[in-house]
């Protein structure tokens, strides 16, 4: 039975987060095709940022301040033209979303509320509703989404590979995302991938259960190049209650004051880093990390900076808890460190084209050098809108806006489930050999377990999430010391000379791995 091939005129776009979105409003009036596992506003991550989007809005800051702390924490590796670029559009993003409705907290006088969140120099994220950003851009911008006619939604409907003619991209593949079907190839004369990162490649991830690096793997697996893959950021503050995912402890409770303690007691950031709570992400979440592996029990004290205010400022926070029988009113929040961000990704330049002709990606999918080894508190949401807009104008230039039909997608029968004993060894090989703390001899380990699960994989989707593991293992292998939010105990120390940004294909990650399994 031949496969089922469909030309359309619509630009597809892999995702339904925020950039995804933000991207098919801004090609309007092109027609665009929306790739969407679920049902919109579920299962991005988008959806779930708690702290908000960084932007100098304040007078006393500034797009210059606001780059220069991006290149701090970005432990020097960060492109600095690109943090440029996307600090000085911040304002105009801010002041777009609130045209299109998001409700930002506002002060008595008009101004935006803004929060100061780890490794800024001030007080500069913008906030919804205390702990609500996410949730609140997303519902804006499915509302408008919903309304635009140009924009058609594909929901349950799940991309798994690219089709590639001569270095150009010319078609995406997509099945049923709820149950095994065949597949169809959509031919488009242009994609954006924006699905996200691979923070649930790790057992304990603040990622929705579908982040799984597959944006990533298909990309590669199509010949993309793959830019800083050992650059993942675990989060200080989940919610160490057992849940998978778990939950977020915004990282705006410290900016308030909420302190990090022990069993013992002790605030045992304040030894480590003159910044304490507040220092870079990595810091702090090695530290939290440490406590627990040396089974001191860390926890996030809310209760003298919010007390009872806590659940009308942070309301997601505190439902977590208390679904997990914790009062933060009452008592500390136990914590975790946890996979929350993917700073590297298909590499892209200033205008988001990836390497393959055709093909354009945004957000955390995407490797734009902005966030370097480390990114900034909410600089995430920010990069996504920025690069979504810039994709957006350069898919315009060369697309047709003549209005196109909608696709109609009517699935064989056929294909595989997904292997999820598999997947979950995955995850936890992930976690233990490519975790906060990491060694040639456990990445190794975790290379042969990836090669194993490949070798028996018979769905793209696994093999989508087996190419982004071994980029980010046999890239994180690679790199001999210790930057951001890549730590290796057995090389502890930065070396200056590694300061750069590094560019793997997965043809060139699989020889590494190779490598890596004779010499064990």
């Amino acid at each position: 039975m031949s496969t089922p091939i469909l030309d359309t005129r619509r630009v597809i776009i892999v995702g339904a987060g925020l950039g995804a979105l933000y991207a098919a409003l801004k090609l309007a009036p092109h027609p665009v095709l929306v790739i969407s596992p679920e049902t919109l506003g579920e299962g991005a991550s988008s959806a779930w940022a708690q702290g908000g989007v960084a932007a100098a809005m304040a007078v006393t800051d500034s797009p210059q301040s606001h780059a220069n702390d991006t290149e701090i924490a970005g432990a020097g590796t960060v492109d600095a033209a690109i943090a440029r670029l996307v600090t000085e559009d911040a304002k105009s993003r801010i002041h777009d979303l609130t045209t299109l409705g998001t409700p930002f907290d506002r002060d008595g006088q008009g101004g935006y509320v803004m929060s100061r969140e780890a490794a800024h120099s001030v007080a500069r994220v913008v906030r919804v509703k205390g702990d609500q950003a996410g949730r609140e851009i997303m519902e804006t911008l499915i509302a408008e989404a919903r309304r635009c006619p140009s924009v058609q939604v594909a929901e349950g409907v799940l991309a798994s590979g690219l089709a590639v003619e001569a270095g150009a991209v010319t078609g995406v593949w997509v099945e049923r995302a709820g149950a095994p079907s065949g597949r169809i190839l959509l031919k488009t004369p242009a994609v954006l991938l924006a699905g996200g990162g691979s923070g649930g490649l790790f057992a304990v991830t603040t990622n929705p259960p579908r982040i799984r690096g597959q944006v990533i793997g298909m990309a590669a697996r199509a010949g993309a190049r793959i830019a800083d893959a050992e650059f993942v950021q675990f989060h200080p503050t989940a919610i160490a209650t057992g849940e998978d995912p778990a939950p977020l402890a915004t990282e705006a409770l410290r900016g308030e004051g909420a302190v990090l303690l022990n069993n013992r007691g002790e605030r045992f950031m304040l030894p480590i880093h003159p910044d304490a709570e507040l220092a870079p992400r990595d810091i702090v979440a090695r530290a939290v990390y440490t406590e627990r592996q040396a089974g001191r029990e860390p926890v996030l004290d809310t209760r003298d900076v919010l007390g009872a205010e806590l659940p009308a400022r942070f309301p997601a926070v505190a439902e977590a808890c208390l679904q997990a029988g914790i009062d933060p009113v009452l008592q500390p929040i136990p914590v975790a460190a946890a996979a929350h961000y993917h700073m590297g990704g298909v590499a892209v330049d200033e205008t988001g084209c990836a390497s393959l002709d055709r093909l354009w990606v945004c957000g955390e999918a995407s490797s734009t050098g902005l966030h370097g080894a480390n990114r900034l508190a909410s600089n995430g949401l920010l990069e996504a809108l920025v690069f979504a807009r810039i994709c957006a104008e350069g898919i315009a230039d060369l697309v047709d806006e003549t209005p196109a039909p909608e696709v109609v997608l009517d699935f064989p029968e056929g294909g595989q489930e997904v292997d999820e004993d598999a997947v979950q060894r995955l995850r936890q090989a992930m976690t233990n050999g490519c975790g906060v703390v990491r060694s040639a001899e456990g990445l190794t380990e975790t290379l042969a377990t990836i090669a194993d699960i490949e070798a028996q994989a018979t769905c793209e989707t696994l093999r989508n999430m087996t190419a982004t593991a071994t980029l980010i293992a046999a890239a994180a292998l690679e790199r001999t010391e210790s930057r951001g939010g890549h730590f290796r105990s057995d090389y502890p120390k930065t070396d200056p000379i590694q300061a750069k940004r590094r560019f793997l294909t997965l043809p060139e990650a699989l020889i590494l791995r190779t490598r890596a399994l004779e010499t064990k």
